[in-house]
C-alpha cells in the first residue's frame, strides 16, 4: 500500500518547469455524489400504502436503479434478507447480451423484482416502478442487506426502458421535490 508521502502535497515542479498542484488543495468535501451529478431522482408511493416509496435513479443513457426510498418502513423494522426468487421466476438467472440487452426479462411497471424479508417477518415487494427490460440485479444486496441504505450503492435491479416511454414514465413518477413535499404533509 502507497504511503501518503508518496503524493504531492506541496506544489511541485512538473514536466517543462510547469507547477503541478497539490492535491490537498484541490479537495472538495461538499462536492456532489456521483448519484447527484448524473441521476435523477424519481419517487414512487403508492396510494394505499405511503410507507412503502421506492426510488429510481434515472441516468440520462435511460438506465434505472430501482430500490428502495430512504424512508420505506423496511428500514425501521430492519432488513433481515432479499429474495430475487419471484414465484416461478428467479430474477438473478436473467441473463442479458449484447447493446440491446436481449434476454432481458420484459417487467411491467407494477412487476416485482424482490422480496425483502425484515427482522419481524414481515415481507415487503420491491416493484420495477419502470416498464422495461430487467438487465441485472444487485446480488451483493442478498449478502449485505445494509447496502440497500447507500444511495447509488444499494439498488436492487437495473431496468432499461424503451426509450420511447421514458418520457410517459418519468411523468408518472414523482420527482424529488415533489416526493420531499409529499412526505412533509
Amino acid at each position: 500500500m502507497e504511503k501518503t508521502h508518496d503524493y504531492w502535497y506541496e506544489e511541485q515542479s512538473g514536466i517543462d518547469h510547469c507547477k503541478v498542484p497539490s492535491i490537498v488543495n484541490d479537495f472538495n468535501a461538499n462536492y456532489p455524489s456521483i448519484v447527484d451529478r448524473f441521476y435523477t431522482k424519481l419517487y414512487q408511493v403508492p396510494s394505499n400504502k405511503p410507507d412503502e416509496s421506492q426510488q429510481v435513479l434515472f441516468h440520462s443513457n435511460r438506465i434505472c436503479l430501482v430500490g428502495l426510498a430512504k424512508d420505506h418502513v423496511a428500514f425501521q423494522k430492519g432488513i433481515r434478507s432479499v429474495s430475487f426468487e419471484v414465484g416461478k421466476y428467479d430474477r438473478s438467472e436473467n441473463k442479458v447480451s449484447g447493446r440491446k440487452k436481449s434476454g432481458g426479462m420484459i417487467l411491467q411497471a407494477d412487476s416485482t423484482i424482490a422480496l425483502v424479508t425484515c427482522q419481524d417477518d414481515t415481507v415487503y415487494k420491491i416493484r420495477s416502478c419502470v416498464q422495461g427490460k430487467l438487465v441485472e440485479v444487485n446480488e451483493r444486496i442478498i449478502a449485505d442487506p445494509e447496502l440497500m441504505k447507500i444511495e447509488g450503492e444499494g439498488y436492487v435491479a437495473v431496468v432499461m426502458p424503451k426509450i420511447e416511454h421514458c418520457t410517459t414514465m418519468k411523468a408518472k413518477l414523482l420527482s424529488y421535490d415533489a416526493y420531499q413535499t409529499l412526505k412533509m404533509k
